[in-house]
């Protein structure tokens, strides 16, 4: 078996690096810098765990790519193949401030620098502190730049929607084992713990450079009343006979993510469960069906929960259609009313409509969905009809 390897080659980072420094020059900035986690993996390879002390990527327009970082992270940025020219600092708060050896190196004056507008106020007094005569200008451009993902990146995903499927399948199966057995049903902390182990597991097995990034496999588990808070965490509480029940999973590979959601029945649907879960389905589809390029983001939006509205459940939304993946399970661009982005082939988008209801339960339906020039490709493909996702007692 051909196995699957998850570290994009140090030549690749030149593209979104030449990406950024194009947008450099549209917004009027002599460079940029960032402290993101994932638009330093993005612009270099180099994932890592933030700190206090500060990791930094400097891009300007003379074609210059610099990484700041603390000496102990030097060598593990040598063994990613970071994609910068390194300058490290001793520790921190340090007897010279941290961004004094960047400035040293890249030289100060009256420049234009934008910023990463998720940075701290700290983090950026202290940039500004080293960088006398520069003005500051907050920016989205590196969060714009990562909206649409280069070949290599969609190829990381739709390996992302493959292990998310099996994670989908591996819960269905430990619960039918525990009905088959007649012994207990498991909880849903003992679910997520075994599809998080189950995606890892894939990967070890199956993928060579595995990139362990902030969040690598798992996701939420719902059941019963649980299940109507959407960003509830997993409890205890176990499987019961005719609970709806909610596998909210995903995972990430090369740092790309993925999550595909679907609701279950556990024995026969009731009339209610039928009537809910159903509305939602079709919610998702008239909503993928919307997914496009050249649509803007509000569009599909309407349109999906436009149809939970008109079967009378509209009472019952608590959130959007969906919103951007990449390097970040949630980021822009967010598909909801606020929103007019307008959608470009190679965005990838999570399409996500759902119904909450208290003391009952929560149905949400979800796919990554991957934006062409004729429409959206689901990459997560798990059954969603309520058929497919009822497990028999």
């Amino acid at each position: 078996m051909t196995r699957f390897s998850q570290r994009l080659p140090e030549a690749f980072f030149d593209r979104p690096q030449a990406r950024v420094r194009e947008r450099l020059a549209a917004e009027g900035l002599d460079a940029l810098l960032t402290d993101h986690p994932e638009d330093i993996a993005y612009l270099t390879g180099f994932f890592h765990h933030p700190s206090e002390r500060p990791v930094a990527v400097w891009i300007d327009a003379e074609g210059r790519t610099v990484m700041l970082l603390p000496e102990l992270e030097r060598e593990y940025a040598l063994s990613q193949s970071s994609r910068a020219e390194l300058v490290a600092f001793p520790e921190f708060p340090g007897v010279v401030p941290p961004f004094s050896f960047l400035a040293a190196v890249v030289g100060g004056g009256p420049r234009r620098i934008g910023f990463t507008t998720m940075m701290t106020t700290e983090r950026l007094l202290a940039a500004q502190r080293a960088f006398d005569g520069a003005s500051w200008h907050p920016t989205e451009l590196v969060t714009r730049a990562r909206y649409v993902k280069f070949r290599e990146e969609i190829e990381l995903h739709r390996e992302a929607a493959r292990v998310t499927d099996r994670m989908l399948v591996s819960a269905v199966a430990l619960i039918r084992d525990a009905v088959s057995n007649g012994g207990a049903l498991p909880s849903e902390a003992e679910l997520a713990s075994h599809v998080a182990s189950v995606g890892t597991g894939i990967m070890y097995a199956e993928h060579d450079d595995v990139v362990v990034s902030s969040f690598q496999a798992g996701g939420l588990v719902y059941t019963g009343d649980n299940s109507s808070y959407p960003h509830g965490l997993p409890s205890e509480r176990r499987l019961a006979p005719g609970d709806t029940f909610m596998l909210s999973l995903g995972c990430a590979v090369g740092g790309r993510f993925v999550e595909g959601e679907r609701t279950f029945v556990l024995g026969t649907p009731s009339p209610q469960q039928r009537a809910f879960h159903e509305t939602v389905r079709r919610a998702q589809e008239a909503g993928g069906r919307a997914i496009a390029a050249g649509a803007e983001c509000r569009e599909p939006n309407r349109i999906c929960l436009d149809v939970i509205r008109g079967a009378g459940f509209g009472e019952h939304l608590r959130h959007r259609q969906g919103h951007g993946i990449g390097l970040g399970m949630h980021e822009p661009p967010w598909l909801e009313d606020g929103d007019d982005t307008v959608l470009e082939a190679g965005m990838i988008v999570s399409n996500e409509p759902g119904i909450y209801i208290p003391g009952h339960a929560g149905y949400r339906i979800s796919d990554s969905m991957l934006v062409t020039e004729s429409g959206a490709e689901a990459l997560t493909s798990y059954p969603r009809g309520l058929d497919d996702c009822t497990v028999e007692l």
